[in-house]
């Protein structure tokens, strides 16, 4: 049986949780019923999208699910009462709401943005599903709050009666072997783009895999700190090796061994003895000592040696994408909701709320224009689903108890969805909207024509934000990855107008380090872009390096005053290096020059860098950036 049903395409551990899940849903609905809340039925919803496979993100998504909601049933109540004002400060203020907590939520990690974006849509939910009666807003929100608690509660207990703990140690096992294998190629006397690429994109891999994993446990986030500053340490030495740098064998070879014995601090030391080595580079020891110093922190992370600061570990938040994120998802709500109160389209609401969580929940993920295929296929199973129940099944029933028994079924059809390799991309959407669009309520009442035409509103939402994504600050793989160099670029112009950037010079880096993580995890699906983004990494890195090279001659007397004026004069070129990339390639190339064979060479990388940068269209589409 097991194997035919593998055959068929079904996950059966996928469908196993699932299967757990619509228990838990159905358990919710029923405890929300019986305790009289007026929306039994999202207690159902909210198992569906509480609900984890590792007990450390059930109980931080729990968490994140309750403030949310606190939240956004304050604002839509709030928004109620603002409707028996003027009835379009109604839409004026969910667009103004939702627009923000969307931007928020691109700007934040992890469960901290779920939560966040989940209050701008539960605002839609309590302001939008009961408009007809502003007097009993706070019942209503009340009412939403206890049943998101129900879901909540009965997602958990059912959660922590099955799902496993966190395996931390199998990430840090990741890393131990990764920074082994990167010590290796860093040893070796060939440089292969393409095992620079694969180690880049294992870092990316694994940068995305921490946040998850750390959520809900004790000390997990500085255990994933630690671990992210190692991983910026090795990038610092991947770029330098791709640079065409080579270590002698001996002292990385012993450390990548302690490192696959699962023993980093032998590795620190071992890279400590190489980095007193004075008859190496200045830059390898420098990015040895790096790599020591967090390999060092690793097993006590937030702490550091007498005399040497904790790693620094900023990472990217992408204020432009954000900004973006909230304006798209203010203006389609404004621009719908101003038709729906217009025409006075009576399912207008439900269009409004889908629009809701489509522009705010989805900004978040990679592809959301292509993702919204999916969301309207489920969706539209999820009308169909109600319909049946609500025109077959439930007027079978002779009472409201029998009405939630016969919606039962219907919520257990779920785990097929979900564990099927073909309808896994839509599963979601199904069970969320099927009981959005159940509101059990004996005797029956309404009409066909009024389901459908709340059907329509809901699967429409789907094709409206499928256009906002097309047309309005697209978020293509394209213009996110211009949007992170341009940030890159920005960094170092800010450098260069900083007089004090030589002292901030390790949270420079650091940021630059990981935005070429991300900017390597954007292009996974494509081994050149990979490999493109390992480039302009390694070329701004350079052009950072010299910007902080030309502060320190700019300060130097024992250069001359001709040479500081070079250097000052690369510096004035590198503020608005967007806007006039040749005049700091003429620049940097006429300080190396000055600067001869001894000194130059760092120079002539730069100027290198910012050619590459122009030949490869980066610095002519960004616009002049302000530090």
């Amino acid at each position: 049986m097991t194997a035919a049903l593998e055959r068929a395409g079904f996950d059966l551990p996928r469908m196993a949780y699932a299967g757990r899940t619509a228990i838990a849903a159905c358990l919710a609905f029923l405890a929300a019923w019986a305790l009289g809340l007026e929306h039994p039925q999202w207690a159902g919803m909210t198992v569906w999208a509480a609900s984890q496979p590792l007990r450390g993100q059930l109980l931080e998504k729990s968490l994140f699910r309750i403030l949310g909601t606190v939240a956004g049933t304050g604002a839509g109540i709030a928004l109620v009462l603002a409707m028996t004002v003027h009835p379009a400060l109604l839409v004026l203020g969910l667009a103004l709401w939702v627009g923000l907590c969307t931007c928020a939520g691109n700007l934040l990690r992890g469960f901290t943005a779920y939560g966040t974006v989940l209050a701008g849509y539960t605002a839609a939910m309590v302001s939008l599903l009961d408009t007809a009666h502003p007097d009993r807003v706070l019942l209503l929100g009340a009412d939403r709050m206890a049943t998101v608690l129900t879901g909540v509660l009965v997602a958990a207990a059912v959660g922590m009666a099955f799902a496993p703990k966190a395996d931390g140690r199998a990430l840090r096992r990741q890393l131990e072997e990764l920074l082994a294998d990167l010590l290796d190629h860093v040893a070796g006397r060939e440089a292969p783009a393409e095992a620079e690429r694969e180690l880049m994109a294992r870092l990316a891999a694994l940068d995305e895999s921490l946040e998850p994993q750390s959520a809900g446990q004790r000390g997990a986030r500085q255990q994933v700190r630690g671990m992210r500053a190692a991983m910026l340490a090795a990038m610092s030495l991947l770029f330098w090796r791709h640079g065409e740098g080579q270590a002698p064998a001996g002292a990385p070879a012993a450390a990548s061994a302690a490192l696959r014995r699962g023993d980093p601090a032998s590795a620190a030391r071992a890279l400590d003895a190489h980095a007193a080595n004075q008859a190496e580079g200045a830059e390898l020891r420098e990015r040895l000592a790096a790599l020591s110093l967090a390999l060092g922190s690793l097993d006590r992370p937030g702490t550091a040696e007498p005399g040497r600061p904790a790693p620094a570990v900023p990472l990217h938040r992408d204020w432009p994408g954000g900004r973006e994120a909230g304006l798209r998802a203010a203006g389609a709500i404004l621009l719908f909701g101003a038709l729906w109160q217009v025409t006075g389209w009576h399912a207008g609401a439900f269009l409004l709320l889908g629009l809701s969580v489509m522009l705010s929940l989805f900004s978040t993920f990679e592809n959301p224009a292509g993702m919204m295929k999916n969301v309207w296929r489920g969706q539209l199973l999820g009308v169909l689903g109600a319909l049946a129940c609500r025109w077959l099944a439930w007027p079978l029933a002779e009472n409201e108890l029998q009405m939630i028994l016969l919606t039962l079924p219907f919520i257990l059809i779920g785990p097929l969805f979900v564990g099927h390799r073909r309808t896994v991309m839509m599963s979601f959407d199904y069970n969320m909207v099927m009981l959005l669009l159940l509101q059990p309520h004996w005797p029956l009442t309404g009409s066909f024509g009024a389901s459908v035409g709340a059907g329509l509103a809901v699967v429409a939402a789907p094709f409206a934000a499928m256009a906002a994504y097309r047309w309005v600050y697209p978020p293509t793989l394209r213009r996110r990855s211009a949007a992170l160099v341009r940030a890159m670029l920005r960094n170092i112009e800010a450098l260069a107008a900083d007089p004090q950037g030589a002292g901030h010079a390790d949270i420079w880096r650091a940021r630059l380090y990981h935005r070429s993580l991300r900017l390597t995890g954007m292009g996974r699906a494509s081994r050149p872009a990979q490999i493109a983004a390992l480039e302009t990494g390694a070329g701004l890195l350079d052009l950072s390096q010299a910007v902080l090279r030309c502060h320190a001659m700019a300060a130097e007397a024992a250069g001359g005053p001709s040479l500081r004026r070079a250097a000052g004069l690369a510096l004035a070129r590198s503020r608005r290096l967007s806007a006039d990339p040749a005049a700091a390639e003429r620049a940097f190339s006429a300080l190396s020059r000055r600067l001869g064979p001894g000194g130059g060479h760092l120079m002539e990388r730069a100027a290198a860098a910012v050619r590459k940068l122009r030949g490869a269209g980066l610095l002519e589409s960004a616009p002049a950036a302000a530090a």
